[in-house]
């Protein structure tokens, strides 16, 4: 039964990986591509902690900015690695510790940030990062619960 549960978690994994993928870098975003890379990166990139969240709570509450395009962007972001708190240390056993699964995901998401920067298939924005680990060690904390793993692998 157990080993029947592990390959549908990992069935699950890869659907989630596949549909990540697709959102990461094949979404339809306007980029710029008449510039040269180093204007994009000017243009484009975040490299200050919490700029961007800062600049979406603010138009949240002077209504410059529509409510969708806020929460798509940090709740979309806290939401988009948060499967990986589940599937990471099922799968890699040594990431069963919060500071190397912590450590893990800040270089995977960075990564992704700076492959799409460098392939124009999005932006780097350290708020992403800084959204996107903290969803994945929201649920990588609860999923660590042993409530939460009694209940699953009974």
């Amino acid at each position: 039964m157990r080993k029947v549960l592990k390959f549908i978690i990992g069935i699950c994994f890869i659907a989630y990986i596949f549909v990540l993928v697709i959102l990461l870098f094949f979404e339809s975003r306007g980029t710029e591509t008449n510039l040269s890379f180093l204007e994009y990166i000017k243009r484009s990139s975040n490299f200050i902690p919490f700029n961007t969240i800062y600049f979406y709570v603010q138009a949240m509450f002077n209504e410059t900015l529509n409510i969708n395009i806020i929460l798509r962007n940090i709740i979309g972001n806290i939401i988009a690695f948060m499967p990986m708190g589940v599937f990471l240390p099922i799968f890699i056993r040594k990431l069963n510790s919060v500071t190397r699964f912590t450590i893990s995901m800040i270089v995977l998401i960075l990564c992704i940030e700076t492959i799409q920067a460098f392939t124009r298939r999005g932006s780097f924005d350290i708020d992403d990062l800084i959204l996107n680990v903290f969803g994945a060690l929201l649920v990588f904390t609860i999923w660590r619960s042993n409530i939460v793993k009694k209940l699953v692998f009974r």
